[in-house]
């Protein structure tokens, strides 16, 4: 592996170290990172390796892996290349939300600075992109709404839908085939049927239930959530 393909992979680690974390509390293991990026255990084990002897990342054996100061600034530079490429892909080139990921992996190692603040600049430095992820500031601060998945808030909790993850496209097709956005007012109902998933009450009176897979990718928020600073 040369030099530049080294940085790429480790500039992909430190993404998934930190998107693992951004949205709930428990640090990722080295099975799930494997599980996360495709890979074998032997070969994300070696690589952790070489991330803890670079101060990137703090890990023991049978313990969970978590970012250093040094590794967290470098995830967040990342993340927001990542976020203003996919914004920057839907706004421009109109491509769809469900398909802006695999793009903006590759991008997000092309691109230089000075283009990359140009996007910023021209999209009017968004707060965050298609999917709701929040989009770090140059100087990497950002700022999260604080927000509980749905499937783990309790009935009659109302909010608004201010991230819907992107992990996997078919989830983002589903969530645009039964109507629901960002921004979306909604109000957690329960649903009849053991397994049945999640029921939510949309704005106009209606009830969608939505599958345990669905529900467990869309986060929300309370109408007067303030939004916490990171970093």
């Amino acid at each position: 592996m040369n030099g530049t393909s080294t940085s790429i992979a480790i500039d992909d680690y430190l993404k998934v170290i930190y998107s693992h974390t951004e949205w709930q509390a428990e640090s990722i293991t080295p099975s799930q990172l494997a599980v996360r990026l495709g890979l074998a255990p032997s070969s994300v084990t070696e690589m952790v390796k070489k991330l803890a002897a670079a101060g990137l990342v703090d890990h023991r054996p049978y313990s969970a892996i978590r970012l250093t100061e040094q590794g967290e600034e470098r995830a967040v530079a990342m993340v927001r290349r990542h976020r203003l490429i996919e914004t920057w892909l839907v706004r421009v080139f109109d491509y769809g939300w469900d398909e802006v990921h695999d793009e903006a992996e590759v991008l997000e190692h092309a691109l230089s600075d000075r283009l990359l603040d140009a996007i910023d600049a021209q999209l009017g430095y968004p707060g965050r992109d298609p999917h709701g992820d929040v989009i770090p500031a140059a100087d990497g601060t950002l700022r999260r709404p604080a927000a509980v998945r749905l499937d783990e808030a309790p009935h009659g909790f109302e909010g608004v839908i201010v991230r819907i993850s992107d992990r996997d496209p078919d989830v983002l097709r589903v969530v645009d085939r039964l109507g629901l956005a960002l921004d979306d007012a909604v109000t957690v109902e329960p649903a009849d049927g053991v397994g049945a998933g999640v029921g939510v009450r949309r704005r106009g009176g209606s009830v969608v239930v939505l599958a345990p897979a669905v529900a467990g990718a869309l986060w929300i928020a309370p109408h007067n959530a303030t939004p916490a600073r990171s970093r």
